[in-house]
């Protein structure tokens, strides 16, 4: 990785070149509403489930106390599946809709270096990003848990009336001070392995003096933004597809509460 040095230091050396080239809850479906602030929710929705749960459903005994604890396992499953995707090698760096990538105002920066050939120090670059976000992931499952174990009745029929990826909101609100308590120190420690974040500094300080355009100059800072997005964009992708999908009910108490059974 010791040529992501040298690509952050090619990174300072252009930046005043370029800046003068221009430089969308688990069971909704009562009201039909879309939760336009997470990124699944352009996901198809399905006929009314809470016909199904309270009235289509009632020879089966599926109880309040039912409905709460399908949709604590839905949530388990979910951010067990979701994170451990993420935590794996290039769980991030190749998955498309969650890669870390240079800040879009160096786009520049990044198209004139790799026109000068040196693409694979940039690709360096990126590549650190997104192992640090990996190694943040691991952390995520037990946070999730954690809160989904404290989760009430009252709180599940919220999810309940919510939109699509309401459990994913609901998640997002209760634990995203403490997942970038546990991803900062582990994103900060793995960019450090290759000094990353300190030429990542010195060139963010010298580029936000010539632009109007700031970035961030705290690189952990901004990998764990990036990382938290990442997470919450896959369980919320696991949500609605444990939601859409009934193999992806693996319970008994999933095929219930979802009608798959």
């Amino acid at each position: 990785m010791k040529k992501t040095f040298v690509a952050i230091v090619l990174l300072t050396a252009t930046i005043y070149q370029a800046e003068a080239q221009g430089i969308k809850g688990l069971m909704k479906k009562a009201t039909g509403s879309s939760d336009t602030t997470n990124p699944a929710t352009t996901a198809p929705t399905s006929g009314t489930i809470i016909g199904k749960v309270f009235n289509g459903r009632s020879g089966t005994g599926l109880t309040q106390e039912d409905v709460a604890e399908g949709l604590k396992q839905a949530l388990s499953q979910g951010v067990n599946r979701g994170t451990s995707q993420l935590a794996s090698v290039d769980g991030f760096l190749k998955n498309a809709a969650v890669k870390v990538l240079l800040p879009p105002e160096l786009q520049q920066v990044e198209q004139s270096l790799r026109k000068l050939g040196m693409g694979n120090l940039v690709d360096d670059a990126i590549t650190s990003m997104n192992r640090a976000a990996e190694d943040a992931a691991g952390q995520a499952a037990p946070i999730f848990i954690n809160a989904i174990k404290q989760m009430t009745i009252q709180d599940g029929f919220a999810i309940l009336k919510g939109s699509d990826t309401s459990a994913t909101s609901y998640l997002r609100n209760k634990t995203t001070a403490p997942l970038t308590d546990a991803f900062r120190p582990v994103i900060q420690g793995s960019l450090e392995k290759v000094g990353a974040t300190k030429y990542w500094t010195t060139m963010i300080n010298a580029y936000n003096k010539v632009s109007f355009k700031k970035v961030n100059p705290d690189l952990a800072g901004y990998v764990t933004d990036k990382a938290l997005y990442g997470v919450f964009y896959q369980v919320a992708q696991e949500e609605v597809n444990i939601r859409k999908n009934p193999v992806a009910r693996t319970t008994d108490l999933l095929k219930k509460v979802f009608g798959g059974s």
